[in-house]
C-alpha cells in the first residue's frame, strides 16, 4: 500500500507565506536547496489543489530548466479541482474533479508509489481529517510573520498527536520535523498520553 506524506514549509508562527516576503522567506540556503532537489528526484506522485497547480505550473513554464522545477515537471502529478478542465497543460498532470479523500484511498490501494502533497492547505486538511496521512513533515523557517503572514496552516485542523520520527537542520537555521500523525477524537485524557 502506498504511503502519503503531507509536506509543508512554515514560519515559526505557522504561516505558509507572508505579504511582501520573498519565497522561502529569503532564508533558503545551499543545504536546503540541495535537499529540495533530491526530494524532487525521488520517485513519488505529487498531490495538489488548483491554486498550487496554477502557481507551480506557472513557475515551471517561466523557469523550465530550474533543477527542482524540472524534476517536479517530470513527476506524475494529481490535481484535485472542480474549477480546472482537462487536459491540464503541465506535463504529467492528471485532473481529479471528484472527492480527494476517496481518490487518495483508491490510489493507496492500487498504486505502490509514495505520494506527497505540495502546498494545498485545504486538500491536506481534508486528507488529515480523514486519517489517510501516514507522515506529516514541516520545515520551520525561523521567522515570525504575525503582521504580514497569510494562509495559517493549522486553522480548521482536528486535534492531532504527532510522534517524531525524523529531524534535521539545514544551513544552521531551518528545522525539518517529520511525524507520524494520529487524529484524536479530542484532547487526550490524563492516562491516555503514552510518552
Amino acid at each position: 500500500m502506498a504511503s502519503l506524506m503531507v509536506d509543508f514549509i512554515i514560519s515559526l508562527d505557522g504561516y505558509a507565506s507572508a505579504d511582501d516576503w520573498p519565497g522561502y522567506w529569503g532564508m533558503e540556503g545551499p543545504e536546503y536547496l540541495a535537499f529540495i532537489g533530491e526530494e524532487a528526484e525521488n520517485e513519488h506522485v505529487a498531490l495538489m489543489g488548483a491554486t498550487t497547480y496554477r502557481l507551480m505550473s506557472g513557475f515551471a513554464a517561466e523557469m523550465p530548466d530550474e533543477t527542482g522545477l524540472a524534476a517536479l515537471t517530470a513527476l506524475p502529478k494529481v490535481v484535485f479541482s472542480s474549477t480546472l478542465e482537462a487536459p491540464l497543460s503541465w506535463a504529467n498532470s492528471e485532473l481529479v474533479n471528484g472527492d480527494a479523500v476517496e481518490a487518495v484511498k483508491e490510489m493507496k490501494r492500487s498504486d505502490a508509489r509514495p505520494m506527497r502533497t505540495i502546498g494545498s492547505l485545504s486538500v491536506c486538511r481534508s486528507l488529515l481529517q480523514a486519517g489517510v496521512v501516514d507522515r506529516f513533515r514541516v520545515v520551520v523557517f525561523p521567522v515570525i510573520t504575525g503582521a504580514t503572514g497569510k494562509e495559517r496552516i493549522f486553522d480548521g485542523y482536528p486535534d492531532v498527536a504527532l510522534d517524531l520520527v525524523e529531524s534535521r537542520t539545514f544551513d544552521g537555521r531551518l528545522q525539518l520535523l517529520e511525524y507520524v500523525p494520529t487524529v484524536l477524537e479530542g484532547p487526550p485524557g490524563v492516562g491516555d498520553w503514552a510518552g
